[in-house]
C-alpha cells in the first residue's frame, strides 16, 4: 500500500480504519484513482473515476469527526435511494447549502461546477455539489456509505 495513505490512514479514528480500508481498496479495485494531500486540515484522500477527470468521493477531516463526500453526478438514476439514509444523514443533506448556480446562475462563480437537484422523502432539493453529500463515518451510516459508491459506480458504468 501507498506509504501517503499509510500516513493518512493513521490519523483515522481506529474504529473506522477497516472500513476506510475497505473503501480505498473497493474504489481503487474499480477503476478510481487514488490522489492523497494534506492540507492545513489533515490529509484529503479523493478517488478519481480514471477515463474522467471527476472526482467520484474525497475523504475529509472535519471536527465533527472524518466524512466522505460523495460526488453523485448520476444521482437521478437512484435517488429513491435517498429515502433509505439514515435520519442523521438526511437531516445533513438538508441543511447543506442550496447551489446557487442552480438556483440564479449569476449568483455564483462561472467556473463553480453545479450541484444537483433531487428529491428526498418527497421534496426536491437543489444543493452545492461540496456540501449535500458528506455523510460522516459511523457504524450506522457505513453501510449506507458503500452503497451509495455501489450505485453511483454502477450507473456511471451504465453510462459509458
Amino acid at each position: 500500500m501507498d506509504e501517503k495513505f499509510n500516513l493518512f490512514l493513521d490519523t483515522v479514528d481506529e474504529n473506522f480504519r477497516s472500513f476506510v480500508n475497505q473503501i480505498n481498496e473497493y474504489l481503487t479495485g474499480n477503476n478510481c484513482k487514488c490522489n492523497i494531500k494534506l492540507q492545513k486540515s489533515g490529509y484529503v484522500v479523493s478517488y478519481v473515476l480514471n477515463g474522467e477527470k471527476r472526482t467520484l468521493a474525497t475523504f475529509v477531516s472535519r471536527k465533527t469527526g472524518m466524512k466522505l463526500r460523495i460526488y453523485p453526478e448520476h444521482i437521478g438514476e437512484y435517488q429513491s435511494f435517498l429515502d433509505t439514509l439514515p435520519e442523521k444523514v438526511k437531516k445533513e443533506i438538508r441543511k447543506a447549502s442550496v447551489c446557487k448556480r442552480l438556483i440564479n446562475p449569476d449568483d455564483c462563480n462561472p467556473k463553480c461546477v453545479m450541484g444537483y437537484t433531487f428529491v428526498l422523502d418527497g421534496e426536491q432539493y437543489q444543493k452545492c455539489r461540496y456540501a449535500a453529500f458528506q455523510p460522516t463515518l459511523s457504524e450506522e451510516n457505513n453501510p449506507y456509505i458503500k452503497q451509495f459508491l455501489e450505485k453511483e459506480l454502477r450507473a456511471a458504468a451504465d453510462y459509458k
